[in-house]
């Protein structure tokens, strides 16, 4: 009975989101108790890999930013070119309204957190924090209202954040690398040339890309260009043509250890906020503000208002069934950054002793902003005519 309710639960969509929330609910219980030395050593249990004069020696918090969430990045190329082959991305004219939705998603967020802190170069490092959609937190709240929205409006958004995704990739790897090693990028580049030729002459072997996928991926980590960006390189790579049902079946392999351990792992280490340190004046900080805003406000705004436009000039339309107060709600929704938003933080605010205590911490920014956005957008599309 009890393995009927568990396999049950993690086969529904608000799974993740559950498990988001209660690995952030754990990390902020045990990070503001007594045990929370244990938390801080856990983060910093020392975790090296080390292959003749290739040493990699990384604290378990970034094995897990940098090397877990590789695989949620494989995972979302993956999807990224599922849907241009195959989905909804292959066609302009459905793509037009959630391409430009995203667009504005991205956009109107990001000049909110610049209008607080346009005079701070530090603080200025986390623009793109509150342009992130997290969308299994998203879609989780949605499958929440069941069929009291229409059923195409989950492919809307499911579009908007695949988008968002890409924008975010784009993001990481235009702006947040540093100390560029050229040797390493020339690795980098000649496993993309191996990807693309074993690709182009008809290699469906999975494993064989994978395996180049790994030799590229410690290649990037040591380049100064962020390694999760190798998974995404990967999962385009992987060829669809003639390997149709390998390719489905790595893709779906990967949702359940993504979604279900390494997202809620990810929150887990990166949430643990104490309290004790958090004064009223952090919660009216810049940095803090411009987060809270861009996420709730920027984000709300951008979907919407760039929906509109694009609408307006024939671009695209709305979905049958769906309503512009549909819309509007699910704007709303778009303000839940939590991972994403999180991932694009530690790499904005990446800094370590004495140095971290003069930055306010980013993650109650987007704790607040995406929990305000979560709840406004849950009781408008509650509240919107149910949908068919």
């Amino acid at each position: 009975m009890l393995k009927d309710s568990l396999l049950g639960f993690f086969k529904k969509e608000s799974s993740t989101g559950i498990l988001l929330m209660l690995a952030t609910v754990a990390a902020m219980t045990v990070a503001n108790s007594p045990f929370k030395h244990f938390y801080d050593e856990f983060n910093q249990i020392p975790v090296v890999v080390s292959i003749g004069t290739l040493t990699i020696a990384k604290p378990l918090l970034l094995w897990i930013n940098d090397g877990l969430m590789a695989i949620f990045f494989f995972m979302v190329g993956l999807e990224i070119k599922r849907e241009v082959v195959e989905g909804e991305l292959r066609d302009p004219k459905k793509i037009a309204v959630p391409a430009m939705a995203a667009l504005g998603g991205m956009v109107v967020p990001a000049l909110i957190y610049t209008l607080f802190n346009h005079g701070d170069p530090q603080a200025m490092a986390g623009w793109a924090i509150p342009t992130a959609t997290d969308i299994a937190f998203a879609l989780g709240i949605l499958s929440l209202l069941g069929n009291r929205v229409p059923a195409v409006l989950k492919l809307f958004l499911l579009t908007l954040a695949i988008i968002d995704d890409l924008g975010a990739i784009i993001i990481i790897a235009l702006f947040y690398t540093s100390g560029l090693s050229y040797l390493s990028l020339g690795i980098v580049a000649a496993t993309i040339v191996i990807l693309f030729l074993m690709n182009r002459y008809g290699i469906v072997n999975n494993t064989a890309y994978v395996l180049i996928g790994v030799v590229m991926w410690v290649a990037m980590l040591k380049s100064g260009v962020h390694a999760t960006l190798a998974g995404v390189i990967l999962g385009l790579f992987i060829p669809i043509k003639n390997n149709k049902a390998s390719f489905h079946a790595l893709e779906h392999s990967l949702h359940g250890p993504v979604n279900h351990v390494i997202l809620p792992l990810f929150a887990f280490v990166n949430t643990g906020i104490d309290f004790a340190n958090i004064t009223a004046r952090d919660l009216k900080d810049a940095i803090t503000m411009g987060i809270v805003l861009g996420l709730f406000v920027g984000k709300q705004l951008g979907i919407f208002l760039f929906s509109w436009v694009a609408i307006k000039l024939g671009l695209g339309r709305l979905p049958e069934g769906v309503t512009w107060r549909h819309l509007y709600g699910l704007a709303i929704l778009g303000g839940v950054g939590f991972t994403m938003s999180l991932f694009i933080g530690s790499l904005a605010f990446e800094c370590s002793g004495e140095a971290c205590l003069s930055m306010v911490d980013e993650r109650m920014g987007i704790l607040i902003g995406s929990l305000l956005s979560g709840v406004a957008g849950y009781l408008m599309l509650r509240a919107a005519p149910a949908g068919r």
